[in-house]
């Protein structure tokens, strides 16, 4: 999997970056690894809980409690995983970028995964914090914006709420 590149964009507005989670195989294994399971079957849910570990690709999704919503295969196969829920110490771990953030949800379907509450996103000694984190998988794009209710959704403008903050640290220039 490409590394998520923190391009940041500084405009008047939330605060944007570029993922490299851009063409992210949502379509690949989705492992799971958790203390216990409740699988409600005829819901099309499965809870998983303690210290629940996901990974697909190079991504990790951590929490206390992940929920799975999915559909089962009208000719019999495998269910289709639609969504994963994660809440409480909801942390997503990529090669180069680490978000946390108190709920979590991973849409496959529709290629997104939403943090909110609490964000922290950090890449290195940089760091970015807010109340909502929204990461097309599709496009690559990020936003991160103080709103904690609502959509979120990159390219949108954020609702009214809290702000943004960051500290970016700038590596010494070498001298000619």
């Amino acid at each position: 999997m490409k590394r998520i590149a923190c391009l940041i964009v500084l405009a008047a507005g939330p605060a944007l970056a570029q993922s490299a989670l851009r063409h992210h195989n949502t379509d690949a294994p989705i492992d799971v690894d958790a203390k216990t399971i409740d699988v409600l079957d005829a819901k099309g849910q499965a809870v998983w809980s303690g210290d629940v570990r996901i990974t697909q690709g190079d991504m990790k999704l951590n929490a206390d409690t992940v929920t799975v919503f999915y559909s089962k295969a009208k000719t019999g196969g495998d269910p289709q995983i639609d969504r994963l829920d994660a809440q409480n110490n909801v942390k997503l771990v990529t090669p180069s970028e680490t978000a946390s953030g108190r709920y979590g949800i991973y849409d496959v379907g529709r290629k997104t995964i939403t943090l909110i509450g609490g964000v922290t996103l950090a890449h290195g000694d940089s760091v970015l914090h807010g109340q909502r984190l929204a990461i097309d998988l599709d496009s690559g794009r990020s936003k991160l914006d103080g709103a904690s209710t609502g959509p979120a959704t990159p390219g949108a403008p954020a609702a009214s709420g809290g702000r943004v903050t960051g500290r970016f640290v700038v590596p010494p220039r070498k001298d000619n």
